[in-house]
């Protein structure tokens, strides 16, 4: 059963979660276009609203990339340069000052759905859901930390490295890797999978546009030319200071 389990969640699941995270984002955008936004509460209430999501979007967006480029990273490409532990232990620093500062914000964000009871009252089920997943995912990212630091060699980094890149690259041996990992990592990456199932029926369709906006800065130049118009001699152009 447990192997069934292990198999399914680590083998199956993450293509479950991919699917929908792909094509529930483009039916949405395609159909719903009009929900394709953040719902801003920021009219209601901007306090708590500016140090909350400052702090979140910064230390998440770190944690983002970080994972990223961390797990689909072969290790053949930087063991020259940085060594397993080394790795590990750059990751245990940088991503622990992100992991608190996004927890921080998470934690700000999600009081404030439920004690200000003008934002509660203009929140969704959604909302309140989906910031209660990022406090717990974020909780579990830090409670890694300390599992973390008692194999510095780098050998459970390696193995979750492992897994991420099979999956990537359609390995069927992927979910073996974890049989032997802590249930707390397991838990970590549930999470984190579950977040990409629900991320097109909430509001963090909005991320696409926030990535998608990077492109507005490599935008090629519009080229406006003035209209001259034909005035008979003597007479000045409409609107013009005489």
């Amino acid at each position: 059963m447990n192997a069934w389990l292990n198999t399914f969640l680590f083998g199956y699941y993450p293509y479950i979660c991919l699917s929908v995270f792909l094509l529930g984002s483009l039916l949405r955008f395609d159909r719903d276009q009009y929900t394709w936004k953040s719902d801003s509460s920021q009219l209601l209430r901007s306090g708590q609203l500016r140090w909350g999501s400052n702090l979140f979007h910064v230390g998440v967006l770190f944690l983002f990339f970080g994972h990223l480029l961390g797990m689909l990273t072969p290790h053949a490409l930087y063991e020259h340069f940085i060594t397993a532990g080394a790795k590990q232990l750059m990751a245990i620093v940088s991503g622990g000052i992100a992991g608190i500062l996004g927890f921080i914000g998470v934690s700000i964000l999600l009081a404030r759905r439920l004690r200000d009871e003008r934002v509660r009252a203009t929140s969704k089920t959604s909302d309140i859901m989906i910031l209660a997943l990022l406090w717990l995912q974020l909780a579990l990212g830090l409670i890694t930390l300390p599992l973390s630091a008692q194999h510095l060699d780098g050998s459970v980094m390696l193995l979750l490295a492992g897994w991420a890149q099979s999956i990537v690259t359609f390995r069927s041996d992927a979910a073996e890797l974890l049989a032997g990992v802590s249930w707390v990592f397991k838990l970590h990456m549930f999470l984190g999978m579950s977040l990409f199932l629900v991320f097109p029926f909430t509001r963090m369709v909005h991320v696409w546009s926030g990535f998608a906006s990077v492109a507005y800065l490599l935008r090629p130049y519009q080229l406006v030319r003035s209209r001259r118009l034909n005035v008979p001699k003597g007479q000045t152009q409409p609107g013009a200071t005489l």
